[in-house]
């Protein structure tokens, strides 16, 4: 696509970036997005997902703002109090940038709705805050070919990762991380555990940072395979590698056998 005045304007200095450029503009400018939580992660994300000019953003969140939000949720204000995340969501991100197409899902995810929400995108990022949302989630993204970006934030440190197993080895998926999900009380909520705002904005920003280089695609190296780790009170950052399990489930392991060069439009 050729990009016209007012694009060029409102994205020139990334135009001038050798790694985005005009062509990569228009990447981001195609792509679709579904955002999984507008929370803590899901603030940052898709503030910057909309300042970068992706596309078309879709976002999944059936909560409405609450005073306790406010504290990190920077997505939204005081006057939103009550009202949808995902009506909230919007009209920032419409005020933000009016050149990109807002979808509001306000709904609960779960594995009877994941695959059909997930197909109609591009590409996935979880900042959801349960198990179950993130299991349902990561597996339809797998049985449908999409990259997801996850991420996670408890307490002061964070974590963030690609996971692209649907292209077959070496890429880990979930479970190959997590043979065994951890037990309920291992996962306190933020309102059990806290959360610090700032930390969870960091996780955010890498999270968004990870998306664009996904859109952008190939030599921009990916993150599958590799285990990002935050710890916020150190001023930390650690990578842990991860491999893929040929032991894992049998739903990654026939990813394995279906890989093809067409899985997915972000194959790289």
């Amino acid at each position: 696509m050729e990009l016209d005045e007012e694009q060029i304007r409102r994205y020139a200095r990334h135009i001038v970036l050798p790694e985005v450029g005009g062509e990569g503009q228009a990447r981001l400018l195609a792509a679709k997005v579904l955002v999984v939580g507008a929370g803590g992660l899901g603030s940052p994300l898709l503030l910057y997902l909309a300042a970068a000019g992706v596309g078309t953003i879709g976002i999944v969140d059936f909560d409405r703002v609450d005073t306790s939000n406010l504290q990190r949720q920077v997505l939204f204000d005081t006057n939103a109090e009550g009202e949808l995340k995902v009506e909230a969501a919007a009209r920032r991100l419409r005020a933000l940038n009016p050149g990109v197409r807002i979808v509001e899902h306000s709904l609960k995810l779960e594995p009877a709705n994941a695959r059909a929400l997930v197909a109609a995108y591009d590409l996935v990022a979880d900042g959801s805050d349960t198990l179950a949302t993130r299991l349902a989630v990561h597996d339809a993204c797998l049985a449908v070919g999409r990259p997801l970006v996850s991420a996670a934030v408890q307490g002061t440190d964070g974590q963030l990762t690609t996971f692209k197993a649907h292209l077959g080895p070496p890429h880990p998926c979930l479970r190959c991380l997590f043979p065994e999900p951890p037990a309920r009380e291992a996962l306190p909520s933020c309102a059990q555990a806290g959360v610090l705002g700032p930390a969870a904005g960091v996780m955010g920003c890498l999270q968004a940072v990870e998306v664009v280089k996904e859109l952008l695609g190939p030599p921009a190296p990916s993150l599958s395979g590799t285990l990002l780790l935050y710890d916020a009170m150190a001023a930390r950052l650690d990578r842990l590698a991860v491999a893929r399990d040929p032991a894992c489930s049998p739903t990654c392991r026939r990813a394995a056998v279906a890989a093809a060069p067409s899985a997915g439009r972000f194959a790289g």
